[in-house]
Formats: C-alpha cells, structure tokens, sequence
C-alpha cells in the first residue's frame, strides 16, 4: 500500500488505509518523536515495576498486562525503526469515521478496559 491508500474490506464499516501517526493517540502530540519514545520506555518501566510488586497475579492480570506492554511496545519499535507509528485499521459507523488504528492500539484499549474492570469488581467485592 501506498501512504493513505485504502482498500475496503466491509463497506461501510471497514477499511485498510495506510496512515503514518507521528504523534500518539488521536494524533496528539505530533513530531514529538522523542518525547513520546522517552514516555514509552518510562511506561514500560513504571508497569514491569508495578508488577514487581504485586502479591498476587491472576492470569486475567497477566493477560491484561501482556497486552499493555505487548502494545506499548509495539508502537515503541514503529517510533524508533520509522520515526511514527503505522495505524492501518479504519472504522466507519454511519456517519462518523474513528481515527485509524493498529493493533498495537486494540491491544492497549483492550488492556486497560480489562484492568479497569477488575479495579471496579474488586471495589465492588469489598
């Protein structure tokens, strides 16, 4: 593919197009390269810490965190080889057409949604 080419997979939902992301999420941040690696490696840092220090890990935790630090570092590599990140995944529900996306970034989401969910249950348990 060529840099903002696309290519429909499911009309109207679904879409491949090349976009190089120089910033992070939602674009922000943009020809910060440096910064945003210097945030990454600090992320990857603070969560392997944080896991140090837990008593206990469900496989759900280890899963959730797998995918935090999988993703995170994903886009890490893309910012370091590239100089951006490549998002590929274009979504369009009716009229509005999310900000492209990679895996990296469904692996993220994903992650934090698993963790905040079990931060609520757990609260909710005590």
């Amino acid at each position: 593919m060529i840099l903002n080419q696309s290519f429909i997979l499911i009309k109207n939902l679904l879409s491949l197009s090349l976009v190089h992301n120089e910033g992070a999420a939602f674009s922000i941040l943009t020809g910060n390269r440096y910064l945003l690696i210097i945030i990454s490696i600090v992320a990857l840092i603070g969560i392997s810490f944080y896991i140090k220090k837990l008593d206990y890990l469900s496989e759900l935790d280890f899963f959730s965190y797998a995918l935090l630090i999988g993703g995170i570092f994903g886009n890490l590599i893309d910012r370091i080889v590239h100089g951006y990140v490549i998002d590929y995944i274009s979504l369009k529900f009716g009229n509005y057409l999310f900000p492209v996306f990679n895996f990296a970034d469904i692996c993220i989401v994903m992650s934090i949604i698993i963790i905040i969910s079990q931060v609520i249950k757990e609260d909710l348990w005590k």
